[in-house]
């Protein structure tokens, strides 16, 4: 028998209590999310918009590091959904992930279903996002994760934070859409506004009354949580006069620096840090696009909102006083996007996954389907009539219609699925010259990629040329990885691996793939489960642009995908 003496028992129940102490700091954050059609008004008029709790955009949740979140969705919409938790990592909880036919069934009108998740050592800026059809457009909304209780930020507590969302506003039911785009094989129509926090803001019809006014006092800092929640476009964000201090995205932080604008792709978050050191006054904060598609049509105006000093002086009556407007990249302006995306680093050294196991070349881009014989020409309004597609490694992506994947994968559903996703392209090319037009038209299908649980896995995203080359937003859901390097061209061991950023690359859960260019990304798979990587560029998702990671369970409980809840939607 082992007697503990005083100081090793005392040491013992010391250890206990810290934990139970910490776990007790640990809340379960309880919300109900009523998905439901509200009437919205903007540029001068009203839809049915599909909105959470009457709210567009839709609540901001705030949690510390370590929390529970619970929500409870209820469907009294007329469109099936689901909610995705952009960037939580989701450990061993796939069934609560969200993207439609790939984690779940969908929840369908009059249903409901009830999201259970923790967060583990993520903090910064997430958001929520409803991921079936084109919902996302209107149904969407922040998640504020602030350090543990009794811990703080690895920077100055600035005296305010502000979450602000940058959105897409279609004058037409998004749903509409998209449907009309699938039935045509064109490009679907695009929007006709950006909003700040849901406002197009002054530079549009009928919107300056609501603009968003973002109050600052001189001297003091305020945190600015960015998001980019538009549906298919990348934005450029800048505020009048005032440079930002760069100190977080995709809810893990950086190593400070500073700049005058910043970059987001669609999904992607960044935190930054403004201070109020300019004359008292009114200044435009603005977003518009980042356009890298040569020649595809885009909406090209910008949406405003203000940062007001609370003592810039009053304007005399009947005098308006503009705020002050920021000068904005091209839209082209690729430079800029390059340098922005170059600077972002790990705050201090990190461990980087060596010793490869699965060394994966993944080319991304669109493609044409040749008009299939039993279609009207109606159907086939792409370029030369034929339909617009996209794909990964010629793979486009289709999601099942009757199962999800990762329900048919852990019941063992035969032909959902197939596990022959190609680990390099099935035919080597000069992916970023000039294409053969035997390569545009990919091959459709539900083809998953099978990781070993504990694999260390670098991916090769590799853009390409066929049709239009683009930057592409790139998102695996369930995981974080290293950027190790991106760069132009087609990707080159032998001369690229040479610049492999191995002691301090940053950590996101969205990787933009720049324009005729590539990224090199590294994960370890400790995340048993079903996991969808994806353009976020939701056009392209709709096109195929996507694949599923199949993560096996390792050894014992604490590496196994729990078991399904209950009230997972039937299919």
């Amino acid at each position: 028998m082992v007697v503990l003496g005083r100081t090793s028992f005392l040491f013992g129940f010391l250890l206990l209590f810290s934990a139970a102490a910490t776990l007790a700091d640990a809340k379960v954050h309880y919300h109900d999310f009523v998905v439901q059609a509200t009437k919205v008004k903007r540029l001068c008029t009203t839809h049915s918009t599909i909105t959470v709790n009457g709210q567009y955009p839709g609540p901001t949740l705030e949690v510390n590091n370590g929390d529970t979140i619970v929500v409870n969705v209820v469907n009294r919409a007329r469109y099936n959904v689901t909610i995705h938790w952009h960037g939580v990592r989701q450990v061993r909880t796939g069934w609560a992930d969200g993207p439609e036919f790939v984690t779940q069934c969908p929840i369908r009108p009059g249903g409901s279903y009830t999201y259970r998740f923790t967060i583990q050592g993520q903090e910064g800026t997430l958001w929520w996002h409803a991921h079936s059809s084109w919902l996302r457009a209107t149904v969407y909304g922040a998640l504020v994760i602030r350090p543990k209780e009794g811990t703080s930020y690895p920077f100055p507590k600035p005296k305010r934070e502000t979450p602000i969302l940058l959105g897409e506003w279609w004058d037409a039911n998004p749903i509409d859409v998209v449907r009309e785009a699938t039935r045509t094989g064109g490009a679907p129509n695009v929007s006709d506004a950006y909003t700040i926090n849901g406002q197009p803001g002054d530079l549009y019809n009928c919107s300056s009354k609501d603009t968003v006014i973002v109050p600052i006092d001189s001297g003091e800092t305020h945190l600015l949580r960015v998001i980019n929640a538009a549906l298919n476009q990348e934005l450029f964000f800048t505020i009048a006069n005032h440079r930002f201090t760069v100190v977080g995205a995709d809810a893990s932080y950086l190593k400070p620096f500073t700049t005058s604008v910043i970059m987001l792709g669609p999904g992607q978050t960044t935190d930054v840090l403004i201070s109020g050191d300019q004359p008292p006054a009114r200044y435009y904060i603005a977003g518009h696009p980042y356009q890298s598609a040569q020649g595809a049509p885009f909406d090209n105006t910008t949406t405003t909102a203000i940062l007001e000093y609370k003592s810039a002086p009053c304007p005399a009556k009947g005098i308006s006083s503009t705020p002050v407007m920021p000068p904005l990249p091209a839209f082209n302006d690729t430079a800029t996007v390059t340098a922005f995306t170059q600077s972002l680093r790990s705050p201090s050294k990190v461990a980087v996954p060596t010793g490869i196991d699965e060394n994966l070349f993944f080319t991304v881009g669109l493609g044409l389907f040749n008009c299939p014989k039993n279609f009207h020409p109606s159907r086939c309004q792409g370029p030369n009539g034929t339909r617009f597609t996209a794909s990964m490694n010629n793979a486009s992506f289709v999601l099942p219609s009757n199962f999800s994947i990762l329900q048919a994968f852990k019941q063992g559903v035969p032909g959902v699925f197939t596990t022959d996703f190609p680990a390099n392209p099935p035919v080597q090319f000069d992916y970023t010259g000039n294409v053969s037009r035997s390569l545009w038209q990919p091959v459709p299908g539900t083809k998953v990629y099978k990781l070993k649980f504990g694999a260390r896995v670098q991916l090769v995203l590799q853009g390409t040329n066929i049709q239009t080359a683009e930057n592409h937003p790139i998102h695996i859901h369930g995981y974080d990885f290293y950027i190790l390097a991106t760069g132009s061209g087609n990707f080159n061991p032998q001369r690229d691996t040479a610049k492999f950023n191995l002691v301090d690359p940053p950590m996101r859960n969205t990787v933009g793939v720049p324009v005729n260019g590539w990224a090199v990304i590294r994960f370890v798979a400790d995340n048993p489960g079903a996991w969808l990587m994806h353009c976020h560029l939701d056009v392209h998702i709709t096109w195929g642009l996507a694949m599923v990671f199949l993560v096996e369970n390792g050894v014992g409980e604490l590496q196994s995908l729990e078991p399904p809840p209950a009230d997972l939607p039937l299919c």
